[in-house]
């Protein structure tokens, strides 16, 4: 793998021209999903053909640090895009009267057990990595 290569694009046209790549692989999976019927696929034939250019690029020259700094603005600003759907799921939540406490404590327990899992996970993961590498300092 090589290192990441580095530009002195401004960030504003490193941003357009990361929407300019995201759009146009997007749209291509459009077309080539029409072609073969399957137009509902698009997105998700999309979303692998964009994480394949990337995995070749980054194997074969190194990803652009431009690349990099806009996908991270893009990905920090896209939260807001979030806020409509965010308001009318919880307007549709309050209109399911007596199945609302089913719906928050399914939700809740769908959220945490996973969030505990990956804690322990986390956990036992950072131990052994600190058991590891006390006990290769002790036998220097």
């Amino acid at each position: 793998m090589k290192p990441t290569s580095l530009s002195k694009l401004p960030v504003w046209l490193a941003v357009i021209l990361t929407l300019i790549m995201v759009i146009l692989v997007r749209e291509s999976a459009v077309v080539i999903c029409q072609l073969l019927g399957m137009a509902k696929a698009a997105n998700v034939v999309g979303m692998v053909a964009m994480f394949l250019i990337l995995i070749t690029w980054r194997m074969v020259k190194g990803l652009p640090i431009w690349l990099t700094r806009a996908s991270n603005i893009l990905l920090v600003d896209s939260g807001f895009a979030f806020l409509p759907v965010s308001a009318g799921a919880g307007l549709l939540l309050f209109a399911l009267g007596d199945e609302l406490w089913g719906v928050i404590l399914t939700m809740t327990i769908s959220t945490l057990i996973p969030l505990w899992g990956l804690a322990l996970l986390s956990n036992r993961w950072l131990s052994n990595t600190v058991d590891t590498d006390t006990k290769r300092k002790g036998q220097s």
